[in-house]
């Protein structure tokens, strides 16, 4: 049978033990367990909703949303965006745990109701305040569903590219052929299904510009140009209509500021923590 061969195997001769057991390494701050590592209480800030995050695909999700609705006109989504430095391992203090046991960012705090609503998951919270503020979720029957079956492909897709192909063709330590083609066929059948889709379609569902859109373009509209320098390897010129429609998003103003939220770059250019629309105003968007 293909695989029995240890030889061949990365690194040569290694044979999976017959109970797997943790080995700590430099620069990884995962562990097999959940749970806080350090106390560490959050910062509130006074508006009802507190976002804990990076500007990570996951976390543009949410700050792209929080920055249309706002530009949409409601006042009520002013939010506080407070920089969690994943690499520095934030996620595992003991604020973040209780609003997320998962460790993960995004997380969000609705201080509007009584007790405060935690969230976490980016399409939960994508979801919520679509529901929370009447907007960018349709409310006819099939448009719904529709607009929640593209919301949830992103979520159960994504990690495909962020957790596959990404990590084996951009951080890992050693380049392994079998991991970058696997994760290379099933990216670019993503970017496939998108790109058809869009043939015929203004957004993902149809005319009206959704949370599914703001799902799906931090991922699969960034890999077309900047996420992980790979969009040459990826024939990302095969995808002309994914492109088209990502050029569109790309090109709205409250997508530009959402971007930018919690996301460590030059001075100047983004900004670590959001808590106005003033904030926006000394960076040249």
């Amino acid at each position: 049978m293909p695989g029995n061969d240890a030889s061949l195997n990365q690194p040569p001769g290694y044979v999976p033990p017959a109970i797997w057991s943790w080995k700590p390494q430099s620069g990884n701050l995962n562990r097999p367990v959940s749970g806080a590592t350090h106390d560490k209480v959050l910062p509130v800030g006074k508006h009802p909703l507190q976002l804990y995050s990076m500007g990570t695909p996951n976390g543009a999700k949410v700050t792209i949303l929080l920055e249309e609705l706002l530009a949409a006109g409601h006042a009520g989504a002013e939010y506080d965006a407070w920089l969690i430095r994943i690499g520095e391992g934030d996620q595992f203090g003991s604020g973040f745990v209780a609003i997320n046991p998962n460790s993960k960012i995004p997380a969000l705090v609705d201080r509007s109701t009584d007790p405060p609503t935690h969230l976490f998951e980016s399409g939960s919270i994508l979801f919520y305040l679509a529901e929370k503020f009447g907007a960018f979720l349709p409310t006819e029957h099939y448009r719904r569903a529709e607009t929640m079956n593209w919301l949830m492909w992103q979520m159960g897709s994504a990690p495909f590219v962020g957790g596959g192909f990404g990590h084996f063709y951009a951080y890992a330590p050693i380049k392994i052929e079998y991991a970058i083609d696997r994760y290379t066929m099933e990216t670019k059948r993503q970017l496939h299904v998108l790109d058809t889709h869009l043939a015929d379609r203004r957004f993902i569902v149809g005319d009206e510009y959704t949370i599914a859109d703001m799902a799906i373009f931090p991922w699969y509209g960034a890999i077309l140009t900047s996420t992980y320098n790979a969009a040459e390897f990826l024939s990302a010129h095969e995808y002309p209509n994914l492109r088209r429609w990502a050029d569109r998003i790309a090109a709205r103003d409250a997508v530009r500021r959402g971007r930018i939220v919690n996301r460590p770059g030059p001075e100047g250019t983004t900004l670590l923590e959001r808590h106005a629309a003033a904030d926006f105003d000394a960076l040249n968007l």
